[in-house]
Order: structure tokens, then C-alpha cells, then sequence
């Protein structure tokens, strides 16, 4: 690998190699999020169910 070009290129297979990075990496950046979202779910939910107990109590 002589140059940034060649990197890039991979032989000719660069396009499918960088595709498919780029693919896992948007995959485990919305496997993040989605993670996030459902944690302030749930975190909205207990506080709900907590405020909930606490004037029927």
C-alpha cells in the first residue's frame, strides 16, 4: 500500500469493504439509540409506577 488511493481502493474490493463498515457501523450506532430510547422508557415508567403507589398509598 503505497498511497491513500490503494488503502481506499483495497484491491478493487473497497467499495464492498467500506460499504459494509459503514453498514455495521450505522447498525451498532441504531442498536445504541435504541437501547437509550428503551432505557428512558422504562426509567419514565418506574417513575410513573412510583408516583402512582405513593398517593394511592
Amino acid at each position: 500500500m503505497n498511497s491513500l488511493s490503494e488503502l481506499l481502493a483495497m484491491g478493487g474490493y473497497g467499495l464492498y469493504v467500506w460499504g459494509s463498515l459503514g453498514m455495521c457501523a450505522a447498525v451498532v450506532v441504531a442498536e445504541l439509540m435504541v437501547i437509550r430510547f428503551r432505557r428512558r422508557l422504562l426509567a419514565q415508567e418506574v417513575m410513573d409506577e412510583r408516583a402512582t403507589g405513593e398517593t394511592t398509598a
